[in-house]
């Protein structure tokens, strides 16, 4: 009898023994497992996403005036904003299709105003190429605040404001960044006092007694300022060197436009849209200038209007022919 007893508690023994054995089994393999899960992962993310560091020229000119980059400030400067941007991807890929659309209308008139091609960076650096309101009320492609615009012949009414009008905007910034130069002797300068008023940066030039953009002291969105255009510039003349794969048919081109006046009061545009056969919304869209549904013009000044021409409104025709195929933005 006690022989049987024994027999069942040692077979009771070997059976718990064999189910602790058979969870630890369990056990390890299910950490073995997760413990592999993670080394793959691991070694996978190390595989197959990669960031890289933006390249900076050893060299580059800004308006023809050089950047001294043998500076480790100025280069890391640099370094921050380009870093910023080509990360910044979404946005960045449409700065670059917009560059398409809005260059070829930017660039004759800063030629037109004699001054450098590079300020069309500047543009880049404050609105994106994009007709923006800031916080400060600073409005339009060039964001220009209403006195500076006033003074520079635009018009900012309610109703009506030149600011959103990118052909006028940017006359008007031409001539202003010229004023600007001419006061300061340099381009560099003469941007930084595009984004603090020439005032504060006089203050400042004074106060340090020096006379350069790339080693004056100044708040960190002035501060900022330049190297913001300059890394644009760096990554719009070379966006494949910065990660930036773009076909030509994927970007934006230039609707072809006439131009109409009116120099009456209008109530209502909508019965003058119908008049031109163009929506509402089409009208609007190229002409942001106007800023209501309405105009008062007792003054029958003669107000200028962009009408589109109606073929240029469907994509496929607003394609040039290098833009056929898989050709790449370069």
């Amino acid at each position: 009898m006690q022989n049987k007893k024994l027999i069942t508690i040692i077979g009771s023994l070997c059976l718990i023994s064999s189910v602790i054995t058979f969870v630890v089994i369990l056990f390890l393999n299910a950490n073995t497992d997760i413990e592999s899960d993670i080394q793959l992962y691991k070694k996978t993310v190390k595989e197959k996403y990669h960031n890289f560091a933006p390249p900076i020229p050893e060299t580059m000119t800004f308006c023809g005036e050089k950047v001294p980059l043998e500076y480790a400030a100025i280069r890391e400067s640099l370094d921050r904003e380009l870093t910023i941007i080509m990360y910044q991807h979404s946005q960045t890929f449409l700065i670059l299709k917009k560059t398409t659309r809005f260059f070829p209308q930017i660039e004759p008139i800063l030629k037109q105003n004699n001054v450098p091609s590079d300020l069309k960076y500047l543009c880049v650096a404050e609105s994106a190429l994009s007709n923006v309101a800031s916080p400060a009320k600073a409005e339009g492609f060039w964001q220009f605040i209403a006195n500076t615009a006033k003074k520079y012949g635009l018009e900012t009414g309610e109703e009506y404001d030149e600011r959103y009008d990118l052909a006028k905007a940017t006359a008007a910034a031409a001539k202003y960044l010229s004023t600007l130069n001419k006061q300061f002797q340099s381009w560099t300068l003469a941007c930084a006092a595009f984004n603090c008023g020439e005032n504060g940066l006089t203050k400042r030039l004074s106060e340090q007694d020096i006379n350069n953009y790339w080693h004056l002291s100044l708040n960190n969105e002035t501060a900022r300022y330049v190297f913001r255009i300059l890394a644009y510039k760096l990554v719009i003349e070379n966006p494949q060197q910065y990660g930036f794969y773009i076909r030509l048919k994927d970007c934006y081109y230039p609707v072809k436009t006439t131009q109409i006046q009116i120099d009456s009061s209008v109530s209502n545009f909508n019965p003058i849209c119908k008049q031109l056969d163009i929506t509402y919304k089409d009208f609007r869209h190229f002409n942001p200038q106007l800023r209501q549904n309405k105009l008062t013009n007792k003054d029958k000044k003669p107000y200028v209007f962009y009408i589109p021409d109606k073929r240029d409104l469907r994509w496929i025709n607003l394609l040039p022919h290098t833009a056929t195929g898989n050709a790449f933005l370069k």
